[in-house]
Formats: structure tokens, sequence, C-alpha cells
């Protein structure tokens, strides 16, 4: 049995998969959202969205995905999540397999030119916006980004043909103000910062109540809140995979509200591993 059907929840609460469902809506958390969405229906070009492991990027990038699926004619996305390519010509026969272009080229102009004439299709003659979205921006090597750079310099009199979004861990700051001219393009940038002590503990409400705890309130206590606020500094990911553990604890125990030294136990443990 695991610990959420003995806690009579209907789903994992603190799960660490991007799962849309389960993306809590700070005050940041949204206002990159609904930029985000602002900056590819005006097809604006490229947005930027850095932030720390952990801080819900990914999580982000899918929630922003869904908020686009009833619209999925007009609305083409692509997502690249590990764009670790080794070189210009892998990343460039990448977009086109990607894009659906069928024909096998053989040089780094003609994917180029394959990859104009799709987005000049989709943008121009079918009147639909491409979205590509890459995650873990920082993997993204110079050449690559100078490709990207030049994929943005694909447009009409009114707007850009190709809506990119690139969320990255702040490494990849220093990499894009190496090429030249790249910030420049940028329409919206925005850095995720983790959430702060109010902020965490209504993560865990919500989260519980997603999962089927109706307001959540009373299964972590507020002095367990705060040391797990104090613990994580407000980082999403490392919330969630503090409460999970007190969530186990609470079924192996027998206890009905996870207090205090259940999670001053769990940090002593944490920091055997350190």
């Amino acid at each position: 049995m695991t610990y959420y059907t003995a806690l009579h929840l209907t789903k994992e609460p603190f799960s660490t998969s991007p799962d849309p469902a389960f993306f809590f809506y700070s005050a940041a958390h949204s206002a990159a959202l609904h930029r985000l969405e602002i900056s590819i229906r005006l097809r604006r070009g490229l947005s930027l969205v850095l932030g720390d492991v952990g801080t819900g990027k990914t999580t982000l990038s899918r929630t922003l995905f869904q908020s686009f699926s009833a619209e999925e004619e007009q609305y083409v996305f692509h997502m690249i999540l590990d764009p670790d390519f080794k070189s210009e010509y892998q990343f460039l026969a990448y977009l086109t397999k990607l894009f659906g272009v069928v024909p096998f080229f053989r040089s780094v102009t003609d994917h180029r030119d394959a990859i104009e004439k799709y987005l000049f299709q989709k943008g121009v003659e079918e009147n639909k916006t491409v979205v590509l979205l890459i995650d873990e921006g920082q993997k993204l090597s110079g050449p690559a980004l100078e490709i990207l750079r030049t994929l943005l310099n694909y447009e009409t009199n009114e707007q850009k043909l190709l809506q990119l979004v690139i969320m990255g861990q702040m490494e990849l700051l220093p990499k894009v103000n190496k090429i030249r001219n790249f910030m420049d393009r940028v329409s919206f940038k925005y850095i995720l910062h983790p959430f702060n002590e109010i902020e965490t503990g209504e993560m865990i409400r919500f989260r519980l109540k997603q999962a089927g705890c109706e307001g959540g309130a009373h299964l972590f206590a507020h002095e367990a809140i705060k040391k797990v606020y104090e613990y994580t500094q407000g980082y999403p990911r490392q919330i969630a995979l503090l409460c999970h553990k007190a969530m186990e604890c609470l079924m192996m125990q027998d206890r009905t509200m996870v207090t205090a030294d259940i999670i001053d136990e769990l940090i002593i443990q944490e920091r055997q591993w350190k």
C-alpha cells in the first residue's frame, strides 16, 4: 500500500515529476507563465527563463504547453528536453526531423533552407504559430546558440516566424552574452527565484489539496512547515522531496500530523549523506 492511499489521498502529492496539475502558481511563477503566453501570442520571438536547479522551470514549461493545448490547430509546439548536441550539423538535423521535414539533407545549408521553408509555410501560408521550447538550455553549445540566433532572423514585416522559449540554469547567461546580438533579440527575460516561507506553506497545502486532501492544513503543523522552508530555502523540488519523506513517516509511525520533530529527524538523516 502506498502512503497516499493509506492517508486517504487519491494521488501522490509530492512527486518531483513535472505534472502541470501540481504546478503551484506563486506570484513569480504566475507572472512568468502569463508573460510567456503573451510573448508567444504576439509572436515576439525569443523568451528566456533562468533559475537554479529545482526552481520549477520544467514544470513551468509543461504548464505553458498545456495552456495552449485547446488551440493546438493554431499553435504548433515542439520541445527539446536535452539540447546537448555535439555539432552544428547534428543540431540542425535534429531540428529538421523534429519539424517533420522528411527529405534527407547532406549539408548545413540544406538544413537551414529546409527549416526556413518550413517556418514560412507554417507561419505565413498556414497562419500558424510555431513554438520551439528548449529545456536544460545551459547545455546548448556556442554553435547551437548561433543557429538559434540565425533562426530568429526568419521573419516577416510584422512578426517572427519562430517563437523560441529557452529554460535554463543560471550558467546559461554568460553563454548567451558571448553570442553577438543574442540578448538584443530577447523579448522577455525572467529569473525564477525560490519561494518564501509563506509560499512554501501554500505550496504544501496546494499539493495536498490537489491530491485529494481538502485544505491540507491538518497534515503539516506550522512549525513543521517553518522547518521545511529553513532547510530547503524554498526550492520547490527540495520541498517536494522532504515532504514526501515526511508523509512516509506518518504512515510508518501511525501518526496523523507532520510535526517539527519529524522534519528534524529527516533533516538529520539527509545531512548524514552530505
